[in-house]
């Protein structure tokens, strides 16, 4: 199964603080990979530098075969719009146009026509048909944020980065979204790579990172949420 994001020795100083430390990583093509750590542990900034949204001090990293690391602004941007989708916790989408004119935004600003049988498949998988004429401020959290995962995947992907997706969300659209991410996976052959410090969202990925001081120190496959709970807990009491 071939590594759709590499990192090797990749390091992220801010200062004197290093946030990432001496990472090597590769996340497999069609699989579902969870990232969890205590505060401060370098989670956030290994998802920023795998996604190319910021640099390494030092290292490299590889998105679909590009390697990104060393590029300028304008490049890395060119990476992203072709390779990456992203998923945040807000929906960020703009409440001023539709729901579909916010699902091909991306697209139109990067020169690209949607492929609309793609997206009619992507709108009907995620239950927002009927929905596309709509306002975002229309729709119910869990809505919007299914509207984001379609926008996310529109571009047809190498990877998608999803940075605590269900935050805003309640348990049964936390749920929902979550079993969506999966589905998407396990069906489409979508990557995704979730960054979250709830156990039970961890728990619905295929493996599992737990990262402290800035270092992976775990990789956990289909772990359940007591035993990532458990392994948390102990984390944050070794780093109190």
């Amino acid at each position: 199964m071939s590594d759709v994001v590499t990192l090797e020795r990749v390091t992220r100083s801010y200062g004197s603080v290093t946030a990432l430390d001496d990472v090597s990583l590769g996340f497999p093509r069609g699989r579902f990979v969870a990232v969890m750590g205590p505060s401060g542990s370098g989670k956030s900034t290994l998802l920023q530098c795998a996604a190319a949204l910021d640099t390494p001090t030092s290292g490299t990293v590889r998105i679909g075969g590009v390697t990104v690391s060393g590029l300028n602004e304008t490049r890395r941007t060119e990476v992203r719009r072709k390779h990456v989708g992203f998923v945040f916790q807000s929906y960020n989408l703009l409440p001023s146009i539709t729901v579909e004119e916010n699902l091909t935004l991306p697209l139109r600003l990067a020169g690209v026509r949607p492929d609309r049988a793609w997206l009619s498949e992507l709108v009907e998988r995620v239950g927002l048909g009927g929905r596309l004429r709509r306002r975002p401020a229309e729709l119910s959290g869990g809505q919007q944020q299914r509207a984001a995962l379609v926008r996310a995947l529109a571009a047809r992907p190498d990877v998608v980065f999803a940075d605590e997706p269900t935050g805003a969300l309640d348990l049964r659209s936390a749920a929902e979204v979550l079993g969506l991410l999966r589905e998407l996976v396990d069906e489409l052959g979508q990557t995704v790579i979730m960054v979250t410090h709830d156990p039970a969202a961890a728990a619905r990925a295929h493996e599992t990172l737990v990262m402290a001081d800035g270092r992976v120190v775990d990789l956990l496959s289909a772990p359940a949420p007591e035993e990532l709970a458990v392994r948390l807990t102990r984390l944050n009491g070794v780093l109190t």
